[in-house]
């Protein structure tokens, strides 16, 4: 989304282990909201250690469906399970971004999306999943909006971009405001 809006970026993966962040803090009953953004934090300071000087941005987004926190599915199976389990029911997808420099935080935001879907047989999923392949294990809740997943929805509220896994507006402006982007 960056390079299309025409930031350039360099791609450095934190390596974090996500999985026990998101236990830690589910058992201190943090909110989606505060798990997505020490996510997305965790992840720009980690990288920030690896560039000295640099501004380094860390995103994170979360899927959280009355309560039920979803990630982005395993395999096959899994995608089935989870799109069989929103069918029918309101979610909302929480996209957190942290810029950091020299570990320091600098800014953040959260921003959230509600999507409803509507009744899906197990028929179509089937059907979904196939023509959607790899593409459905790349984001939580099994879908891209951007593509097929159009077809599993009944209502849309919220930013496409935050959608998409990125509070990009927010994040421009704040671009524009440390001289990243012109004004």
């Amino acid at each position: 989304m960056l390079r299309a809006a025409g930031v350039a970026v360099e791609i450095d993966p934190a390596r974090i282990d996500e999985s026990e962040v998101k236990r830690s803090l589910g058992a201190e009953n943090a909110t989606t909201a505060a798990i997505a953004e020490t996510l997305a934090e965790l992840k720009a300071v980690a990288v920030s250690r690896r560039h000295p000087g640099r501004l380094v941005l860390g995103a994170d987004q979360m899927l959280d469906c009355e309560g039920m926190r979803f990630d982005k599915p395993a395999d096959r199976a899994a995608a089935r399970d989870q799109l069989l389990r929103l069918g029918g029911r309101r979610h909302e997808l929480v996209s957190a971004a942290v810029a950091v420099r020299d570990g320091e935080r600098l800014w953040h935001h959260v921003d959230h999306a509600r999507l409803t879907m509507r009744s899906l047989s197990a028929e179509f999923v089937d059907a979904y999943l196939d023509r959607a392949g790899e593409a459905a294990l790349q984001s939580v809740g099994a879908y891209q909006l951007a593509g097929l997943g159009a077809q599993l929805f009944r209502k849309i509220e919220g930013d496409y971009s935050t959608i998409l896994g990125l509070p990009l507006l927010p994040l421009l402006e704040f671009l524009r405001g440390h001289g990243v982007v012109p004004r």
